[in-house]
């Protein structure tokens, strides 16, 4: 398929072709006839995907094609779980639109208000945001969405992982009844789906990959190492000149710093991105990963969704994440649009019932690397069963899914104004049943 098949107008194409796309990935092929044709969407795709330009052009083209009355105002919102995304979703809003007059104004919290309070005064179609800066914008009457036409949850799971449900929900409560909604997640936890009841008035379901796949260009390897070699064994591994970009994880924004400060001791150019560093430290460190002058950028999971960069080497899962979905995430930032990608975990004795519970996620068992170095003496665990347990693709956990004691953030329906097209919630779960996955990890990003 072409881009020419989705009756997409002159000016996107021309952007598309300019931003070198030829052909459409799956999740744009799905969605862009269904957001075009109005319809509400409940999507379910990895990152990396295409899904920014999925929901982006049909918005675009269908702003473009009646001028609003009365002057500009905003029109189309977007919500993210980050600032790194929400700069990227921004970013593309201006690559797909800038032979349109649809014009984006992206804000989010860590820097001033005041730049961004000036872009909105100054008025726009599409507003990017993250939720805590989008309420407090709200709250001081710089941002109204009265006239909202489109309303878009990206990486919504992510969002739930950091505490933003209740501020979904009363952002939510304040865009018209009257209103396009399209909801796209990499997972579908039950607060998700809840969430997905409440506002999607019988969505178009669209989906590209399995919830919790990793994808098949991505060579993965498990090394078992105790905790205190872990630093020594990141350096050994690195003397692989082959390792010339390298994206590690860290469980803490403390852990991430101690990385960096151990590699510079070895004389690797390393720098960290987390939620304690500035935006603009944050931006810098990418910049500069991007342009091959950081070789290792240690990161905790915000990055996981929040990095676009292309050519990464290799992924380090220096701890492995305590919630399986994250290593998928995680591993995802390699092996990008079909090249092939390396994912490394190290794997204490502490951690190993992560590993296991990422096995059976994924379904699969990853290679494990015997012979290094700094080999474990505890020995190999045993292999995992990777049958699913009472009919669940992933060992259940006692009390939520968040897997570190707190409840479940979500609340039942009814509390969002009553937005849902008029439909009782009873009659949308009906249209959305039968779209259930597995619940993602938690993030530390504002």
């Amino acid at each position: 398929m072409q881009f020419e098949e989705l009756q997409l107008i002159e000016p996107l194409l021309r952007a598309v072709q300019a931003a070198g796309y030829t052909q459409p990935t799956p999740i744009q092929a799905q969605a862009i006839p269904f957001v075009m044709d109005q319809r509400d969407i409940l999507g379910c795709a990895q990152t990396g995907t295409g899904k920014t330009a999925a929901f982006a052009l049909p918005i675009i083209q269908r702003l473009a094609a009646t001028k609003p009355a009365g002057g500009r105002y905003l029109r189309a919102l977007v919500l993210a779980p980050t600032r790194e995304l929400a700069s990227q979703i921004g970013e593309s809003f201006d690559v797909y639109g800038r032979f349109t007059p649809v014009r984006q104004i992206t804000i989010f919290g860590g820097i001033s208000q005041k730049p961004q309070v000036n872009r909105l005064q100054r008025g726009a179609d599409v507003l990017i945001a993250t939720p805590g800066r989008l309420l407090d914008l709200m709250g001081q009457g710089y941002v109204r969405l009265d006239r909202l036409e489109f309303l878009v949850l990206d990486e919504a799971d992510r969002m739930l992982d950091m505490g933003f449900i209740h501020d979904v929900r009363r952002i939510i409560a304040k865009v018209p009844r009257q209103r396009q909604t399209l909801l796209f997640s990499a997972t579908m936890p039950s607060d998700i789906q809840s969430l997905a009841d409440d506002i999607l008035t019988n969505p178009a379901h669209v989906a590209v990959t399995p919830v919790a796949s990793t994808v098949e260009t991505i060579q993965q390897a498990v090394y078992f190492v105790e905790k205190p070699h872990k630093p020594a064994l990141l350096q050994h591994l690195l003397d692989d000149n082959a390792m010339q970009r390298v994206l590690v994880f860290t469980r803490t924004k403390h852990g991430a710093n101690k990385v960096v400060t151990q590699l510079e001791r070895a004389s690797v150019n390393a720098e960290a991105i987390h939620g304690n560093k500035s935006q603009s430290a944050r931006e810098r460190a990418l910049a500069g990963f991007k342009a091959g002058k950081i070789r290792v950028l240690v990161a905790t999971d915000i990055a996981s969704r929040g990095i676009d960069v292309d050519n990464i080497t290799h992924v380090v899962n220096y701890d492995l994440p305590n919630e399986p979905e994250s290593y998928v995430h995680r591993i995802g930032r390699t092996g990008r649009a079909g090249a092939s990608g390396m994912a490394y975990s190290f794997c204490d004795t502490t951690e190993r019932p992560y590993l296991r519970d990422i096995e059976r996620l994924i379904q699969q068992h990853i290679p494990k690397e015997a012979g290094h170095p700094y080999e474990s003496q505890s020995g190999k665990p045993a292999i995992t069963e990777l049958a699913p347990r009472n009919g669940n693709s992933r060992p259940s956990r006692p009390g939520n899914s968040y897997g570190n004691g707190r409840k479940s953030q979500s609340q039942p329906g009814g509390s969002n104004g009553g937005n849902g097209g008029g439909k009782s919630r009873s009659q949308r779960r009906r249209s959305n049943r039968g779209f259930r996955g597995s619940t993602a990890s938690p993030d530390n990003s504002r």
